[in-house]
């Protein structure tokens, strides 16, 4: 019964490793088909490219800072347990390359290609490892802390700051250094369109996340054993109430109405678990509206050219999943308990800073060392051709 347990264990967290890594398709397609024809090839490689890295990264350091483990050791003793622990590592290894995908749509069609795979490497093996380490397996005895002063420690069950908020705040500082995209903001003060290349792909990607985000969440469980309907079906009401929600604040946008029920699915990420159905509702609603309004601002008022508006979807919203754990997760909202308001406002603000400080610093060394943009003539030219030498649609083939 033992061994059946354990097998049980691993084909669970390893189909939610096989969902999680699914949905790299999804960032892929999302970002296809928001930035312009000439950085469509360019939006496909990056993904690929730094979900490998990350790998490499997570296998080698990063697990091990949160973890405080290794993979160091003979074959046999890693396939115990049905090599439980090595599918563990594959599905959070899943959730750690969310995070310079996430980075990936922000700084779309003018950063670099080798600067933007060191930062990936550095987020991966120290930055983001270190803050999970901190709030999934209690390193440095900070959530014992929180527990110890408001009597709870911070609830997280499935990455609503841990992944989503981290992601979207260290991306903010990397748009900020790399700069908006030529001709984006005229110096008339006048807005140039820069328009998606593709609504097809763009709800493609949309659809991929959304199905894959039900390994994401539900998986979170670890074990079969703790499986809960309960996170699928708040996960669905998140999803269709920031659809909803998106569809009425953005007058009809196709491309909020596909990125509405992704900011919903961010922010019930953190108390999936807790949450009554229409406490997910709500929360879902909020994200929605929360994503339509920032993004406005944020590309036509602030002028910052968040490319996929990542920071406003997954930092904000990721953030307001952290607080809305504590909120609609309470008993007094028709939630489980087991959770304070204060330490989920605490252990929110701490993910911010941990990111922005971190993004900062990693992007504003690569500034200094090796430069983070395109040139003009490069960009104009358009990242598929510049960095890969090939557009997504040539319009010429050689026949012979």
């Amino acid at each position: 019964m033992d061994a059946l347990q354990q097998g049980a264990d691993a084909l669970f967290i390893l189909l939610g490793g096989i969902m999680v890594l699914a949905m790299h398709a999804g960032f892929a397609f999302l970002e296809l088909g928001t930035v312009r024809k000439k950085s469509q090839v360019n939006a496909l490689v990056k993904i690929l490219v730094d979900f490998s890295v990350s790998t490499v990264v997570y296998f080698l350091v990063g697990y091990g800072v949160a973890y405080g483990t290794h993979f160091f050791i003979g074959a046999e003793q890693l396939a115990q347990q049905n090599g439980y622990e090595l599918v563990k590592f594959f599905f959070l290894l899943t959730f750690a390359a969310a995070i310079p995908a996430i980075i990936s749509g922000g700084i779309a069609e003018r950063a670099k290609f080798w600067p933007q795979l060191i930062a990936t490497a550095v987020i991966v093996g120290f930055v983001y490892p270190f803050f999970e380490g901190i709030m999934w397996n209690g390193n440095f005895g900070v959530q014992a802390w929180l527990e110890a002063q408001f009597g709870a420690a911070f609830h997280d069950f499935a990455g609503s700051v841990v992944v989503h908020s981290v992601g979207g705040w260290i991306a903010l500082p990397a748009v900020l250094l790399l700069g908006a995209r030529h001709n984006r903001y005229r110096k008339d003060g006048s807005l140039s369109a820069h328009p998606p290349s593709s609504i097809p792909f763009l709800a493609l990607g949309a659809w991929i996340l959304c199905v894959g985000w039900f390994g994401f969440n539900v998986m979170s469980a670890q074990r079969l054993e703790n499986i809960s309907g309960l996170v699928a079906v708040n996960s669905l009401m998140a999803m269709v109430g920031g659809t909803l929600a998106a569809l009425i604040a953005g007058k009809n946008d196709p491309g909020f109405v596909h990125n509405g029920p992704l900011a919903g699915l961010v922010a019930v990420c953190a108390g999936s678990d807790i949450m009554h159905p229409l406490g997910a509702l709500m929360v879902g609603v909020v994200a929605g509206l929360l994503f339509v309004w920032l993004f406005t601002r944020v590309q036509n008022k602030w002028k910052i050219d968040d490319v996929l508006g990542v920071w406003p979807l997954h930092g904000l919203c990721g953030t307001w999943g952290g607080i809305a754990a504590g909120i609609f997760g309470s008993t007094s909202f028709g939630g489980l308990g087991g959770v304070s308001f204060m330490t989920q406002v605490i252990g929110s603000l701490m993910g911010l800073i941990w990111a922005v400080a971190g993004g900062f610093v990693v992007y504003a060394v690569l500034r200094a060392a090796m430069g983070l943009r395109l040139s003009a003539e490069e960009e104009y030219a358009g990242a598929d051709l510049t960095i890969h030498h090939i557009s997504a649609t040539p319009e010429r083939e050689t026949n012979w």
